[in-house]
C-alpha cells in the first residue's frame, strides 16, 4: 500500500519506519522536504521512502496518517488540499496539546469536542480513525514490555476505516480496541495526557495500556 505522511517529527518518522518495515510505500510530507537532515534519513531507509510537500503526500497516499504537531495541523491539511483524502482513511496520530512557555502541556478540547471530532470536520470527505495517540512514538512499532502485547485504541465513524486501521496496528504488534465513532476520541486524548503527564512526573516513558479482560 502507499502511505502518505504528513508531519515529519518523531511520530511521522517512527511510523514511517514501521509501514516501511511492512512492506509500503511511504511518502512524507513536510513544510521543507529539502532538508538535508530528511533527506538523509529517506535515503537510509531506502527507496520504499522519499519526502515531499504536505500535497505531494496526500497525492500519493491510498492511505494518510496526520502526524502534525497540533498547532500546525490545520495549516498541514490546508497545505495538503483534504479534496485529495477524499475517500482514504486517515489515521489522526495528533493530540490537541496548548503548550505555554515553562508550562506542562495541557488539552486545548475536551468534555463537548476532541481533537479528532475537530479533523473529521476539516476532512468531511475523508475516513478519519483516531490511533497511535496514546503512546511514545519511540514504542509505536513492535513494542517489547511486559505483559505485551498492549492494547491500542482506536475510534471513527467509519467501521470498514477502523477494521483497516486495527489490522495495521495488529501488524505492528498491538491488540486493538475499537472503541466505537470518532467521539470516543474525547476519551482517548485526555488517556494519552495522563499517559505524558505520568511521564513528567516520573520520567518513565516506556509504557503503554492494557484493558484487563
Amino acid at each position: 500500500m502507499k502511505i502518505g505522511i504528513l508531519g515529519s517529527g518523531n511520530v511521522g518518522q517512527q511510523l514511517a519506519r514501521a509501514f516501511v518495515s511492512e512492506g509500503h510505500d511511504v511518502k512524507l510530507g513536510t513544510r521543507e522536504p529539502s532538508k538535508p537532515e530528511l533527506q538523509s534519513w529517506a535515503t537510509s531507509l531506502g527507496p520504499k521512502v522519499s519526502v515531499g510537500m504536505f500535497g505531494d503526500a496526500a497525492l500519493f497516499g491510498e492511505l494518510i496518517v496526520l502526524a502534525t504537531a497540533w498547532s500546525g495541523t490545520e495549516n498541514a491539511l490546508w497545505l495538503a488540499d483534504v479534496k485529495l483524502m477524499a475517500g482514504k482513511v486517515v489515521i489522526d496520530a495528533t493530540n490537541p496539546l496548548a503548550v505555554a512557555p515553562g508550562s506542562a502541556p495541557q488539552l486545548a478540547l475536551g468534555f463537548t469536542d476532541s481533537g479528532g471530532e475537530q479533523v473529521q470536520r476539516w476532512i468531511p470527505s475523508g475516513k478519519v480513525v483516531k490511533c497511535f495517540n496514546t503512546v511514545g512514538a519511540a514504542l509505536m512499532y513492535k513494542p517489547q514490555l511486559a505483559g505485551s502485547p498492549p492494547d491500542m485504541f482506536l475510534c471513527g465513524n467509519d467501521a470498514a476505516a477502523r477494521k483497516t486501521v486495527a489490522g495495521i496496528c495488529e501488524a505492528f504488534g498491538w491488540v486493538a480496541v475499537d472503541c466505537g465513532g470518532i467521539e470516543a476520541a474525547r476519551l482517548l486524548e485526555p488517556l494519552a495526557m495522563l499517559w505524558i503527564d505520568d511521564g513528567i512526573r516520573t520520567g518513565r516513558w516506556a509504557k503503554a495500556w492494557k484493558m484487563l479482560r
